[in-house]
C-alpha cells in the first residue's frame, strides 16, 4: 500500500530548520515557537498514520512512498523511498512525541541564550534526519539519515563551542561515530555484492540463497555501526563527554533517539542476524559487556548528567543484548527502548531542572535536600527513578525484566551467564540510581550560601510531568496482552516462533525484584547519612579507575591514538623521503639534462658553424666507412 503523506514527516522539520538558518537573526523572536509548532505537527501526522495503520488488516499495515529514482545503473536501481510499518511507526511517535516535549522544555531552558533560534534549527534538523533514518526503505536511504543525525549530534553537542572542552567533546563524538559509519558503509557494499540490492525487502527475499559467511560479515559490520551510534563497547567513550551540550540535547539525542538507532538497525536487519548465528552471538556479548560497563561507571560519577549518561549506555546494552536473542528478544528490545525514552528523557530534563535551580551546578556532592525546594522536579524525577530500577508496576519492571527473562530462556550455560549478567546489572542500576536520588534530593544541604535552589517554570516542568506519566504507564500499556509482541511480529517474527521457558516468569520476576531490593539497600546504607561537599581524598584504586571511566580513554589512547600518530608520522616520512624523493629525483634529472644541453646553446654563429662542420665530417667518415 502506498501513501503520499510520509514525505511531510521529514519535509516539515527539514524545511523549518533551513528557514530558521537562512533567516538568521530576523527569526530570533519567533523561531523557537515556529520550530516547536512544526515538531508538534509531525507528531500529529505520525499519530494520524498510526491510527490509520490500526484500522487496516495486519497484512496491509505497511505503507510506502517513492520520492524519486536515486540511482539507476544497468540493472541496479535504488529509489529514494520511505517505508512506514509497525516498527518504524513506533520510532516516529517516539521521535516526534518526546521531541516536541523537549522543544517545549527548551523554550524556557534556552530563553537567555542569544543563539536560541539556531539551537531550535539544529533540533529540527536532527528530527528530520532521525525520521529519515527510521523511514528509509533501504540501507542507502537509512545511511543518509544515519549521517544526518551524526552531523546534528556534532552541532548540538558543540553548540557552546566557545568553550574548548565542549568543542573537543563534539569532535570526539563525531570521530567515534565515523568508525561506526565505516561499518554501515561496508555492510551496504556487502549487500550489493551478494544480493544485487540494498532495499530491506529486496535483501530479505534473497537472504535464503546467501552464504553464512557473507551474512556473518554483513551482520558484524552492522553491529559495528550500532556500536558506534549507540555508544556500545568498545566505542562507548564519547557518550559521557557528549553531556557538554545543552541538557535538552542529552534528553533528545542521548536518551530517547539517536543512541537507540543501533537497536533499530539490528532489529530492522533481523533477516540478516537470524541467519547469522555468529553475528547474533556477538550482538549479545557486546550488549552484555556494555550493560555492565555502563552500570559500573555510573556508580562513581558525581556529575549528575554523566551519571545518567552511563545509565543510558547500560540500558542501551540491555536493548542490544535482547536484540541478539533474535525473535525471542526483538520485541522486548523495542519495548525497553520505548519505555526508556520516557523515563530517561524525563530524568535528563529533571537534571536540567536541577541545574537551572542550582546555577548550572552539576556536582551532586553540592546538592542535597532539593526535594523540599523543587517538589515537582523531585517527584517527576523520582517516578523515572522507580521506572528505571524496575519497581512494579513502573515501566522498567515490564520491559527490563522481560529482557532478563529472555536471557535466561536462551538455556544452557549461555542462558545462565547472560541472565546472571543481566541480573547483576539490575543490582548495580538500583544502587547507582538510588545513590543519585539520595545525593540530589535528600540528605544534608551542601550548596553554597546565597544560592538557594528554586523550582523550574511551567514550560520546563510540564514536559517532565508528561514523561513521568509515561514512566508509570508505558510498560503496562505496551505489554498488556503482549501488545508489543503481537504488534511487531509481522516485521520481526514473521514465522511466529515458539519460545521456550528456561525459568518460569514468576521466578525471574522474583529474582529481578530481589536484585532491586539489594541494590537499593546497599545504596541506602552507604548514602543515607550526611555527605561531604567534595569527594573523599582517600579512595580505592577501583573507585579511581571507575571515575576514569574504567580507563576507556586511556585504552583508546594506547591502542589507537598513539599507534595512529606513529603510523601517521611514518607515512609522512615515507611520503617525504620515498615518494617525494622519487619525484624530486625525476625533476633533478630533467634539470641536470637541461643544464647540460644549455651549454650547447651559446648564441654564437661560429660555434654553430663548428658544430655543423663536425657533423658533416662525422657523416662523411661514416659514409666512407660503409663504402670501404
Amino acid at each position: 500500500m502506498t501513501s503520499e503523506n510520509l514525505v511531510y514527516l521529514i519535509a516539515l522539520p527539514l524545511f523549518s530548520s533551513a528557514l530558521l538558518m537562512l533567516l538568521g537573526r530576523k527569526a530570533d523572536k519567533w523561531g523557537h515557537i515556529f520550530a516547536t509548532l512544526i515538531s508538534a505537527s509531525t507528531f500529529v501526522i505520525g499519530a494520524m498514520e498510526f491510527f490509520a495503520m490500526i484500522d487496516r488488516p495486519e497484512a496491509s499495515r505497511a505503507v510506502t512512498q517513492k520520492l524519486f529514482t536515486w540511482i539507476s545503473v544497468g540493472t541496479f536501481n535504488v529509489d529514494a523511498g520511505l517505508l512506514l510499518d509497525q516498527l518504524s511507526i513506533a520510532f516516529v511517535l517516539l521521535i516526534t512525541g518526546v521531541g516536541t516535549l523537549i522543544h517545549v522544555y527548551s523554550i524556557a531552558y534556552m530563553s537567555h541564550d542569544k543563539d536560541r533560534r539556531r539551537f531550535f534549527a539544529y533540533l529540527n534538523f536532527f528530527i528530520a534526519a532521525m525520521l529519515l533514518l527510521v523511514l528509509g526503505d533501504s540501507y542507502l536511504n537509512l545511511y543518509v539519515g544515519w549521517e544526518g543525525v551524526g552531523l546534528a549530534s556534532y552541532l548540538l553537542i558543540g553548540f557552546w563551542n566557545q568553550k574548548p572542552e565542549y568543542a573537543t567533546a563534539a569532535k570526539k563524538a563525531f570521530v567515534a561515530n565515523r568508525v561506526g559509519d565505516f561499518g554501515l558503509s561496508v555492510a551496504v557494499m556487502i549487500a550489493f555484492a551478494n544480493f544485487g540490492a540494498v532495499s530491506f525487502i529486496g535483501i530479505e527475499e534473497k537472504v535464503g540463497g546467501a552464504s553464512e559467511t557473507a551474512l556473518t560479515a554483513m551482520g558484524l559490520m552492522l553491529l559495528l555501526a550500532a556500536v558506534g551510534k549507540s555508544a556500545q563497547f568498545p566505542l562507548q567513550a564519547w557518550l559521557g563527554d557528549a553531556m557538554a551540550g545543552p541538557t535538552p540535547v542529552s534528553a533528545l539525542i542521548h536518551a530517547a533517539t539517536m543512541v537507540t538507532a543501533g537497536v533499530y538497525l539490528i532489529t530492522r536487519s533481523n533477516f540478516i542476524f537470524d541467519n547469522a548465528p555468529t553475528a547474533q552471538l556477538a550482538v549479545v556479548i557486546v550488549g552484555t559487556i556494555t550493560l555492565l560497563f555502563g552500570a559500573i561507571i555510573g556508580m562513581a560519577k558525581d556529575d549528575i548528567k554523566k551519571a545518567l549518561a552511563a545509565s543510558t549506555m547500560s540500558q542501551i546494552g540491555y536493548m542490544i543484548m535482547a536484540s541478539g536473542f533474535g525473535p525471542a528478544g526483538y520485541a522486548f528490545a523495542i519495548m525497553h527502548l520505548l519505555t526508556h525514552g520516557f523515563f530517561k528523557a524525563g530524568m535528563f530534563l529533571g537534571a536540567g531542572s536541577v541545574m537551572h535551580g542550582m546555577n548550572d551546578e552539576v556536582n551532586m556532592r553540592r546538592y542535597g535536600g532539593l526535594a523540599k525546594f523543587m517538589p515537582i522536579t523531585s517527584i517527576t524525577f523520582g517516578l523515572g527513578y522507580l521506572a528505571i530500577i524496575g519497581v512494579p508496576p513502573f515501566a522498567g519492571f515490564y520491559s527490563k525484566d522481560k529482557i532478563i527473562e529472555t536471557a535466561f530462556n536462551a538455556g544452557g550455560l549461555q542462558g545462565v551467564l547472560f541472565g546472571s549478567a543481566a541480573l547483576l546489572g539490575a543490582v548495580i542500576t538500583a544502587f547507582y540510581m538510588t545513590r543519585l536520588m539520595l545525593m540530589t534530593f535528600f540528605g544534608n544541604k551542601r550548596w553554597a550560601q546565597g544560592s538557594e535552589p528554586h523550582e523550574s517554570p511551567f514550560l520546563m516542568w510540564a514536559p517532565m510531568a508528561v514523561l513521568a506519566v509515561g514512566s508509570v504507564a508505558s510498560g503496562y500499556l505496551l505489554y498488556s496482552g503482549k501488545a508489543i509482541v503481537k504488534w511487531l511480529a509481522p516485521v520481526v517474527d514473521k514465522n511466529q516462533h515458539e519460545h521456550t521457558e528456561f525459568l518460569p516468569p514468576i521466578v525471574v520476576t522474583t529474582l529481578a525484584v530481589v536484585a532491586v531490593i539489594i541494590g537499593v539497600s546497599i545504596a541506602f546504607i552507604k548514602y543515607r547519612g550526611d555527605l561531604s561537599e567534595s569527594a573523599p581524598s582517600e579512595v580505592s584504586i577501583f573507585t579511581r579507575v571507575i571515575r576514569r571511566d574504567l580507563l576507556q580513554d586511556d585504552a583508546n589512547e594506547f591502542l589507537f591514538m598513539r599507534p595512529g600518530q606513529k603510523l601517521t608520522q611514518l607515512l609522512v616520512k615515507t611520503d617525504e623521503s620515498v615518494i617525494d624523493g622519487a619525484v624530486r629525483a625525476v625533476g633533478s634529472s630533467a634539470l641536470g639534462s637541461a643544464r647540460g644541453m644549455r651549454k650547447l646553446q651559446t648564441g654564437y654563429v661560429r660555434n654553430y658553424a663548428l658544430l655543423i662542420l663536425i657533423g658533416a665530417l662525422v657523416a662523411l667518415l661514416a659514409a666512407l666507412a660503409v663504402t670501404i
